[in-house]
């Protein structure tokens, strides 16, 4: 009995590993001259992150426009000081499929 509970456990278990979100991400950057690393991330099935650091020596005023389809665009924008890192997400009332992302950065 004790095995019957170990191997029903096992064939639940295994099902649930396999649900890693996974989705293609397209990024365009228009840098300007400033020195900003764009990382992305896949957080959740309808939930995207961008991860930006700035390598320059003075700060930078960044924007990205997360798309997901026929929904409607997420902009976000932050301002990035010398040597800093910081996250931006989007979520969506939908399953991403393919998100385009856009990131405009200036050097103040």
């Amino acid at each position: 009995m004790k095995r019957i509970c170990i191997a029903v456990l096992a064939v639940a278990i295994i099902p649930l590993s396999a649900l890693a979100v996974s989705y293609p991400v397209e990024v365009e950057q228009e840098l300007n001259g400033a020195e900003v690393l764009a990382t992305t991330e896949t957080i959740d099935r309808d939930m995207a992150g961008l991860v930006l650091q700035n390598f320059g020596d003075r700060p930078v005023e960044c924007t990205a426009v997360f798309r997901n389809g026929p929904e409607s665009p997420r902009t976000r924008r932050t301002t990035l000081d010398a040597g800093e890192r910081k996250p931006l997400t989007a979520k969506f009332k939908r399953d991403v499929i393919r998100l385009r992302i856009k990131l405009t950065c200036e050097p103040q």
